[in-house]
């Protein structure tokens, strides 16, 4: 366990209620005390901007948890078996040559004219929801009612994913993400694995059906691929859309609950952008910085390394505070801790990770979070926040709201 200079051992605790409600204040007295810090359980984790950027880029560095000299699955697979291996050929979790691979064949759906030539599609779906909010009147839960809906419409549809019913697919995905913790108790390990086994057949069935009935989308795509031999084998083909599926939606609700939780607090930038809907682009930049959807990433050392005098073995888990680099006084100067949606060099927060790794759905989720914020914010002027104490899922590394209530005023 690290220790500041003579004092006793820094205690990092995110299971603190003060810290679900807010990390921040934690964040700077870990880059203060103990910006390299080693926890009780042996992974390491950096709290400083540079020492993040640093690591992220090192391209000899792992995400296969194989490579960890601590087998963190141990858990997972002595209760699920062979189960437990689910999700590991997710490009998430490989390493080049195979990552370049697989992210190749599923990165030309996510192209820059890709995602732009979604604009009318997601505004079109933001204008949809929220005349049906004004419809219904009164106070709307932001999570459920936008959130939600806009990024999983989105991504099954250019999957080509049927229909299906939103509740129980955000149930299964909030669950099968609660995996990304470094701790699960025993009853969300049950929940996890029966979550992925619904999740898995689900996909699987769309899959058979998707084979027969071939369309333009990324679904029937990564089929083709798989066809053609040794592109894609069965395991990584059902990792790959698992992945998008839930990826591609679960990190922007984040986005669009924790943004606009954030300019409800701090009405001054909120009326800002009413004033100047230029701002629109930046905003979504500072709004990703100032409370990260995504709030730690790791990767695994494959050798001896040192990041600023701390010697860290080979096959270590070392996590990145995502959240906390994006508040660096060293980086973001003395108002890192305030929101600026003019914020000079704003794009430089590391929420979509960075290196390699860096999220293939980065694009598409600064798009629909500019388009479904900005429409929030134009269309309903007096919008207020119906509660001061919002629900927060108290994850870790995937920081967001699971109900946020707001009064709409046009």
């Amino acid at each position: 366990m690290t220790t500041s200079s003579g004092a006793a051992p820094v205690v990092f605790n995110p299971f603190d209620t003060a810290f679900v409600a807010d990390p921040y204040v934690e964040y700077r007295r870990m880059r203060e005390e103990a910006p390299i810090y080693q926890s009780p359980f042996g992974l390491w984790m950096l709290f400083r901007y540079d020492d993040s950027v640093h690591l992220l880029r090192d391209p000899t560095l792992s995400v296969e948890d194989d490579n960890s000299t601590i087998n963190f699955r141990v858990q997972t697979e002595s209760a699920a078996g062979d189960r437990a291996r689910r999700g590991q050929r997710a490009m998430l979790n490989v390493d080049p040559p195979d990552h370049s691979r697989l992210r190749g064949l599923v990165s030309q759906a996510f192209t820059p004219r890709t995602v732009v030539g979604l604009t009318a599609r997601v505004q079109q779906l933001v204008d949809d929801t929220l005349d049906e909010l004004v419809a219904r009147g009164g106070t709307i839960d932001m999570i459920a009612d936008l959130a939600f809906p806009l990024p999983f419409t989105v991504i099954s549809e250019m999957l080509g994913m049927p229909v299906a019913d939103r509740v129980q697919m955000r149930a299964w995905a909030h669950t099968l993400t609660r995996g990304l913790e470094p701790l699960v108790s025993s009853d969300q390990l049950t929940a996890i694995i029966d979550a992925s086994d619904h999740m898995t057949e689900h996909v699987l069935d769309v899959m058979r059906w998707k084979r027969a009935h071939p369309a333009d989308d990324v679904l029937s795509a990564l089929l083709a691929a798989e066809d053609h031999g040794d592109t894609l084998s069965p395991d990584e083909l059902r990792d790959q859309v698992v992945l998008l599926y839930v990826a591609g939606h679960e990190t922007t609700v984040n986005l669009i609950g924790n943004g606009t939780f954030a300019l409800l607090r701090n009405r001054a930038q909120l009326e800002r952008w009413q004033r100047d809907e230029r701002l629109g682009g930046n905003a979504i930049e500072e709004l990703l910085r100032f409370d990260s959807p995504v709030q730690f990433s790791r990767r695994i050392t494959t050798r001896d390394i040192d990041i600023a005098g701390a010697p860290i073995a080979r096959g270590t888990l070392v996590l990145t505070c995502l959240g906390s680099a994006n508040h660096d006084q060293a980086r973001w100067g003395e108002r890192a801790d305030q929101l600026d949606l003019g914020r000079d060099g704003a794009a430089q927060h590391l929420s979509f990770g960075s290196g390699v790794h860096h999220c293939l759905g980065a694009s598409l989720a600064r798009l629909e979070g500019r388009i479904a914020l900005g429409a929030l914010v134009r269309r309903f002027p007096r919008m207020e926040l119906a509660t001061e104490t919002p629900a927060w899922n108290g994850r870790m590394v995937l920081r967001g709201l699971e109900e946020l209530l707001v009064a709409l005023a046009e």
